[in-house]
């Protein structure tokens, strides 16, 4: 495989991960606009989304998995951070252990928070003076005009933009017309059923955290999941469909697959940072909740409990056992 080649997988990948399953930042910046992020005082923040119905899954659903010591039980929930409404993923097993929790954790406490991301995407997102069409050549600039436009700007009005935000910013926009919502996303309606039953809601990190993540990766990297974001502007929803299709039928193994497996392969480096690292931070707090007691639902990218280096196999290593919740 040449190294171009490689990288497309990987910054395919990435986009995938992002917008579906690793990043909770695509949450929040899945409902910034292009003239949002270039305004000088952040709007506030919306009023949290009204309780949803969710669905009933097909079958069993998504996988659930719980660590219990003598004086804890924390729950572990695999999510997909944006989703139709139509997609059915509600059990009575993920409610009843929601509903015994007395705290919920999740990537990002503030999912939901335009008020907080505006002024991190303005610092890490935009660069004014390196123009995006100073590093795309004309056709690609075409390409992206035509991609800005699907979601009533142009190319003109991305200027001003890194290539890592523009290129979120227009994987979500096909996503959109696919009927994909944030406000359909499991952190956004856990986060609403939490606040209404007065449960308090922590994350594991920040949206700056989040965002640094992205904006730290080599300008050459970030141009390549532009170029891939635009080339598979009109695909972009199969991936994430059958992500979502392996997600709802709670069969982990897909996910890997279709999700965590071709990053793995592409770039160590990618996957260090998006998922090791991250899972690896994840599973000493969680760690430290066990020492504690209550009990705890936590939900993160579906991501994160696949695959060999998933929180799971990271606690198992460890000694903390981790059982399918039944």
């Amino acid at each position: 495989m040449t190294f171009k080649m490689r990288l497309n997988t990987t910054v395919a990948a990435l986009g995938r991960l992002t917008v579906g399953t690793a990043l909770g930042l695509a949450l929040v910046l899945a409902v910034v606009s292009p003239a949002d992020a270039q305004v000088v005082a952040p709007p506030v923040a919306s009023d949290a989304p009204a309780l949803r119905v969710v669905p009933p899954a097909e079958g069993r659903g998504p996988a659930l998995w719980v660590v219990k010591d003598a004086d804890s039980t924390l729950y572990l929930f695999g999510t997909v951070h944006l989703l139709r409404p139509t997609t059915g993923w509600g059990t009575d097993r993920v409610d009843a252990a929601f509903d015994s929790a007395s705290r919920v954790v999740l990537e990002i406490s503030n999912p939901d928070d335009q008020a907080a991301v505006i002024p991190l995407v303005q610092q890490h997102g935009l660069s004014p003076t390196r123009p995006l069409s100073s590093l795309l050549n004309a056709e690609e600039v075409a390409a992206l005009d035509a991609a800005a436009k699907t979601i009533g700007y142009s190319a003109a009005q991305l200027e001003p933009f890194r290539p890592w935000l523009a290129a979120l910013t227009l994987a979500v926009a096909p996503l959109a017309r696919a009927g994909y919502d944030p406000q359909s996303g499991v952190e956004l309606i856990l986060k609403a059923r939490a606040e209404a039953a007065g449960k308090p809601v922590t994350g594991f990190e920040t949206i700056d955290e989040q965002i640094r993540i992205l904006a730290g990766f080599p300008e050459e990297a970030q141009l390549a999941f532009l170029r891939t974001t635009l080339e598979e502007f009109e695909t972009a929803t199969v991936d994430l469909d059958r992500l979502v299709e392996a997600w709802a039928a709670g069969d982990v193994e897909a996910i890997e697959a279709i999700g965590v497996q071709p990053m793995r392969e592409s770039s160590e480096d990618l996957y260090q940072a998006l998922l090791v690292r991250r899972n690896t931070n994840w599973a000493d707090q969680i760690q430290t909740l066990l020492d504690g007691s209550g009990t705890v639902f936590i939900a993160v990218g579906a991501a994160h409990l696949a695959g060999d280096d998933g929180i799971q196999e990271i606690l198992e290593r460890r000694g903390v056992d981790v059982e399918v919740a039944q």
